[in-house]
C-alpha cells in the first residue's frame, strides 16, 4: 500500500495531542487525519461533505475511540463491518473505558484490537508509538476491495 494513513477518530482535544505528539516524537511520518466525532469519521471514510474529492484511499487503520458525540465510536464500527468496501479496514478501538460491555460489544462487532488509553503521560506515548508502529509500519492490511455491484464488466 503506498500512501498509508491514520484515521484517528478522537473529540478529547487532550488525547488527540499527546496521540499526534507521540507519533511525531517516535518519528512517524504517517499522515495522520483527525476527525472529532462519528459522524465526520464516517464522512471522511465515505468522501462526503468536506471530504468529497478526497483522494487518499482507505486508511492503513482507523484509531476509535467509543465515546464521542453525533455518532458513537460502535456503532461507527457497526457501519464499517457492514460495508463491503470498508468491512476489512483494520480497527482499533482506542478509549477509556473499562467497562466489560464495551470490550465485548467492540470484538463481536468486529474490532481488531481494544486498547484502554493509559492515564499517564509515558504509557500513553508509549502505547500510541506501539499502535503506530504496527498497524502503520509493520501490518499488512488487504487490499481496497471493490463491491461486485460496483466493479464496472
Amino acid at each position: 500500500m503506498l500512501n498509508k494513513h491514520i484515521l484517528l477518530a478522537e473529540d478529547n482535544p487532550n488525547d488527540v495531542e499527546l496521540t499526534l505528539s507521540a507519533f511525531k516524537q517516535n518519528g512517524m511520518n504517517h499522515q495522520i487525519e483527525v476527525v472529532r466525532d462519528g459522524a465526520e469519521a464516517l464522512d471522511y471514510l465515505y468522501c462526503r461533505s468536506k471530504y468529497d474529492g478526497r483522494s487518499t484511499g482507505c486508511p492503513a487503520v482507523i484509531l476509535l475511540d467509543l465515546k464521542m458525540p453525533k455518532v458513537g465510536g460502535l456503532d461507527v464500527l457497526r457501519l464499517i463491518r457492514a460495508d463491503p468496501e470498508l468491512k476489512f479496514i483494520p480497527v482499533v478501538i482506542l478509549t477509556s473505558s473499562r467497562e466489560e460491555g464495551d470490550l465485548i460489544q467492540g470484538y463481536k462487532l468486529g474490532a481488531n484490537a481494544y486498547v484502554v488509553k493509559p492515564v499517564n503521560y509515558e504509557a500513553f506515548t508509549k502505547a500510541a508509538h506501539d499502535l503506530g508502529i504496527f498497524w502503520a509500519l509493520l501490518n499488512e492490511p488487504p487490499p481496497r476491495i471493490i463491491a461486485p455491484e460496483k466493479q464496472s464488466s
